[in-house]
């Protein structure tokens, strides 16, 4: 069963662009040693998931969609 799509594509571009510096601020600036940087890192990871699937849970949750198709 294949997941309907609520990501659409300017959705996919903000979540890919924010996931990414998210993730690299993370690793690089706010170092994974700490709480702060894990969780940046993995909300990073998160939006750039959800952004190649075109899917996210939460829209769903919520009946929300961005996807025009």
């Amino acid at each position: 069963m294949a997941l309907a799509r609520n990501v659409g594509s300017t959705d996919k571009i903000i979540r890919l662009v924010g996931g990414s510096a998210l993730a690299l601020w993370g690793v690089l600036g706010a170092g994974l040693g700490g709480t702060v940087g894990m969780v940046a890192l993995i909300a990073g990871l998160v939006f750039i998931g959800t952004a190649l699937i075109n899917f996210c849970p939460l829209f769903k949750l919520f009946g929300i969609s961005s996807f025009k198709g």
